[in-house]
């Protein structure tokens, strides 16, 4: 069995606490994941939705206690997510408010107790809240980070996620829906796609030539028709670019696409 180096870095967020007696049943209806199901120090990941299931807000859902949940979401997500939980809540008896923690990601090694799970990177890895990591993790630095996420095909808000993207067209079904629970906000057309049809589009993982990564939305061709775009992107320190980009689902694995006139072959899927 592979031993992972502990790496640790700083993980910006913002989090939103939800504590009540109808907190487990307020976030059950709200968001995208089956909350009610975890117990005390479990953790999931969710989304809060439109009626028409854009992405409002990304999150990892951890259930502090029966009636205490703590949202970590992104930092600039971290005020629309509280309020609109807030605009919705009615006579839900519950409290949604900001709460201030430091939170430190430490890469290669599963989550102990008291700390958050993190699936964004491919490989074990957790956050701690007000915490120092382990003595012996060394530092992980941002591209570093971002090479992992874009290996791991891990959608990023306002790179991967925006207005124009469905969940699935993300992945994100995979990982931050349930389809056993009950009503939430865009569960209708959510289900719809996935039952009775498909998405047109998915997250593939690209290598590219050269050294300078492609601008977002960089248009990918095949043959000179368009049939994507690159959303993100990161030098390999081994040589070339390594980009997570939008491709249409009709495109063969193994064609060889085109951006900006470079080369970029597609890497075969991890999941």
């Amino acid at each position: 069995m592979q031993t992972l180096t502990l790496r640790a870095a700083p993980r910006p967020r913002a989090f939103v606490r939800v504590s009540g007696p109808d907190a487990a049943s307020y976030l059950q209806r709200m968001l995208s994941n089956d909350v009610e199901a975890l117990g005390p120090g479990e953790a999931c990941e969710a989304l809060l939705l439109t009626s028409k299931a854009r992405v409002i807000a990304t999150m990892i859902v951890w259930r502090r206690a029966a009636d205490d949940y703590l949202l970590l979401t992104e930092p600039e997500l971290g005020e629309r997510l509280r309020a609109e939980l807030v605009r919705f809540r009615f006579a839900a008896r519950v409290a949604i408010e900001a709460e201030e923690h430091v939170s430190t990601l430490v890469v290669g090694a599963e989550a102990p107790r008291g700390a958050v799970p993190n699936r964004d990177y491919g490989v074990p890895a957790h956050e701690l809240l007000d915490e120092a990591p382990p003595g012996d993790a060394l530092p992980i630095g941002a591209e570093e980070l971002e090479l992992l996420r874009i290996r791991a095909r891990t959608p990023r808000m306002g790179r991967e996620i925006d207005d124009r993207v469905l969940p699935a067209e993300a992945g994100l079904d995979e990982r931050a829906i349930s389809f056993t629970k009950g009503c939430y906000p865009g569960q209708e057309p959510v289900a719809r796609l996935r039952y009775r049809g498909h998405a047109n589009r998915g997250l593939r993982v690209l290598t590219l030539e050269g050294d300078e990564p492609p601008p977002h939305d960089t248009p990918l061709l095949l043959d000179g028709r368009e049939v994507g775009r690159v959303t993100s992107a990161a030098r390999d320190p081994e040589g070339g670019v390594v980009a997570l980009a939008y491709v249409r689902r009709e495109v063969p694995d193994d064609a060889v696409l085109s951006a900006q006139g470079r080369p970029a072959r597609q890497l075969p899927s991890a999941r």
